[in-house]
């Protein structure tokens, strides 16, 4: 099989790995369908020679070494999904990552090339953060923004823990975590840009400002039919009126300039006949510049204070998972746009409202971040969908950024991150 066979034919068998009925995937991190995909990514390393790492936060290395001591290239994403989402996210990064190095190793190899840094590619824990919140928790660690024993604490729903489920499917590692020198991943776009304007690549030049408010409505518990109305202070009443503050805040901001939203919610005790005492929300806010997000959170919190004080009942609300934005460096944007264009494909410069692990990366070395378009930009949820077409596109770059990277193209003292002005600069240019 051709190298674009070999490719297809790995990433619809991987799909296969908590399979759903509507072609989605539901593979939690640390569940036995994540353990399933987490074999398959050390069968083929093992196939092809390469050394496995775990670390101890679960975080899987295929490292290729051609260069004794040196550190390394890592390409790579994450295979874990959200409960029901698609087979795109995060998957297809991975899976061109293994393919795109043995592409790079092949053609080392063949012209006898000692490249200035090693290859490696990698599995990043709970991107998703479905089961385990917060999300992009693997790369987080790595990378010293979030602390390693404390999110080994982290609990699901059920009251398990990261460093239980890990060790349940055998990945709590103990290996030593590579030295590593820049980084590339690829993924679907998760919006409608590339696919309307039928462009190959997105190059990724900056993430968007994020924060999360989590949110805990305190009332009492009562009986649902022998509670008068009046005497009632039903924490899921407020929890609701929440929610809708929650969505109706962008409204006090230009259209399509921020978003918000609550994907999670748990009331307790949970019973028909029960008036609902606890109620816990995460709120989830995200924009192009901090202040509107600040904004956002600010209206917000003035509007719960309001709520709890009209149901009389207690909200306590404080900040969770902020991440600042992050300008990737211009050095890598030029880098694949000179490749894309080699290749013949059409690239343009895109933000990314979602979060993914590069973002994290990114704080520590020269990232690279590549796109390929989205059917409809739909995203978490199994209608997901791009071409097989699209995805050879982007494994064609991620080779060649991939091998260009190894050889030294973006070195940490030659690149910079720019700053907020900088970036508003060469926006007006």
């Amino acid at each position: 099989m051709t190298l674009n066979q070999e490719f297809l034919t790995d990433f619809h068998h991987v799909a296969e790995f908590g399979a759903t009925v509507r072609n989605g995937v539901d593979r939690q991190a640390a569940t036995p369908e994540d353990k399933l995909s987490r074999d398959w990514f050390a069968e083929f390393a093992k196939n092809q020679g390469w050394e496995i790492r775990v670390d101890h936060i679960g975080n899987m290395f295929a490292l290729i070494e051609t260069r004794p001591g040196a550190p390394y290239v890592l390409l790579g994403s994450h295979l874990d999904s959200q409960p029901l989402g698609g087979r795109y996210d995060g998957a297809y990064g991975v899976i061109a990552g293994l393919h795109a190095a043995k592409n790079i190793k092949h053609r080392l190899d063949a012209e006898g090339v000692v490249p200035e840094f090693n290859l490696g590619v990698v599995n990043w824990f709970n991107e998703e953060g479905g089961r385990f919140a917060p999300s992009i928790m693997g790369s987080s660690v790595f990378v010293g923004s979030m602390d390693e024993s404390e999110m080994l604490k982290v609990e699901d729903l059920e009251g398990i823990s990261v460093a239980q489920a890990l060790e349940s499917i055998g990945y709590l590692g103990t290996d030593a975590r590579p030295e590593v020198a820049g980084y590339a991943e690829i993924h679907i776009e998760q919006g409608r840009i590339l696919e309307r304007e039928q462009i190959n690549i997105g190059a990724v030049d900056y993430s968007w400002h994020t924060q999360k408010l989590d949110i805990e409505v305190l009332g009492e518990q009562s009986h649902t039919g022998a509670t008068a109305m009046a005497d009632r202070h039903d924490a899921l009443v407020a929890a609701s009126k929440v929610v809708l503050k929650v969505h109706d805040v962008v409204e006090s901001f230009p259209e399509g300039s921020i978003v918000s939203s609550v994907g999670r919610m748990t009331l307790e005790p949970n019973s028909p006949i029960v008036v609902a005492r606890r109620v816990h929300l995460v709120a989830d806010l995200r924009a192009e510049n901090k202040h509107d997000v600040l904004e956002a959170r600010r209206i917000l919190i003035d509007q719960i204070a309001r709520i709890a004080e009209q149901h009389e009942i207690k909200i306590n609300v404080a900040d969770f998972d902020v991440r600042e934005i992050q300008y990737y460096p211009e050095e890598g944007l030029e880098l694949v746009e000179k490749v894309a264009a080699n290749l013949g494909k059409s690239v343009r410069r895109i933000r990314t409202m979602a979060g993914h692990d590069s973002v994290a990366m990114n704080r520590i070395v020269p990232t690279v971040m590549l796109f390929i378009p989205s059917i409809d930009g739909v995203s978490h949820c199994e209608r997901e969908f791009s071409t097989d077409e699209d995805m050879l596109h982007g494994l064609d770059v991620l080779a060649d950024i991939g091998w260009e990277m190894s050889l030294g193209a973006l070195r940490e003292k030659d690149v910079h991150e720019r700053s907020t002005d900088e970036y508003a600069q060469g926006v007006k240019a």
